[in-house]
This record gives C-alpha cells, sequence and structure tokens, in this order.
C-alpha cells in the first residue's frame, strides 16, 4: 500500500513539474511554436521515471514463490495474471486477487483487501479463476 501512494505521489510530482516547465518554456520561447501534446509530456514523464510495468513487476514477485514447482514459474506467474486481469472486471477484487498470487503464489484474497461491500463476492471471483488457474499450472502453453 505504501508503494502504491508512494508512486502516486512520485508521478504526480512529476506530472505538476513537467507542467510547470512547460509554462515556464512557453513563457522563453516565441508564440509561433504549437504547444506540446500532454500526451507527449506523459511519455517523457515515464520515460524519466522508468515506472516498471505492472504485470512485469507482478511475475518478479510471483515467481520466487513458485520455484521448485514448476520448471517455468515466469510462464505460470505470466499465466495467472493474464487470467485474473482478464477475468475479473471489479477492481477492488482483481487487485486483491493479483496481491494474493504476488505474496503466496496462489491465487488468495484476504477479506480485508477488499471493501466489505464486494467481501460477498470473493467466492464467485474464485469460482470464475479456477479453470484458468488450473490451466496456468497444469497444461502447457501452446
Amino acid at each position: 500500500m505504501l508503494f502504491r501512494f508512494s508512486s502516486a505521489a512520485i508521478v504526480a510530482s512529476a506530472l505538476l513539474m513537467g507542467a510547470a516547465q512547460a509554462q515556464v518554456a512557453q513563457l522563453q520561447t516565441p508564440q509561433l511554436q504549437a504547444p506540446q501534446a500532454p500526451q507527449l509530456q506523459l511519455q517523457r514523464v515515464r520515460s524519466l521515471l522508468k515506472m516498471p510495468d505492472p504485470r512485469g513487476e507482478f511475475v518478479r514477485l510471483c515467481a520466487p514463490h513458485m520455484v521448485g514447482r514448476w520448471a517455468h514459474p515466469e510462464s505460470v506467474c505470466s499465466c495467472l495474471h493474464d487470467y485474473a486481469a482478464a477475468t475479473v472486471e471489479d477492481t477492488d477484487l482483481r487487485e486483491a486477487l493479483l496481491r494474493g498470487i504476488s505474496e503466496t503464489g496462489v491465487p488468495t484474497i484476504e477479506t480485508d483487501w477488499v471493501p466489505p461491500s464486494k467481501q460477498s463476492q470473493i467466492s464467485a471471483t474464485f469460482t470464475r479463476i479456477a479453470k484458468p488457474t488450473l490451466q496456468c499450472m497444469f497444461e502447457p502453453a501452446g
């Protein structure tokens, strides 16, 4: 949780600094130039920060829990991530599920990771991902 808040604070700071620098640059340069698109500035900020890919970070955290269980732990983790991301539509449940997998190596959702209003949906979430999880773990890709 602290990592998420820290990442958000860094991104917000960088965006604000980029916007301030863009305003200063506009004041110092002739008005003949077209202003840069906000998306271009955002890409520049992301490249400066070298923010980790969420999927890559998930695999990095998940794989050590799979070593010794599976011949290709990264593949299993990638598969689990892809199925969880595609199958679980609710953001809170998906994030809790991905957190559980990355921390334990198996689909897990702690009730305190999910808002009380959505805790009743945990069982249905596990039912929805049961078959894809088994396919990731026991059926070869391809």
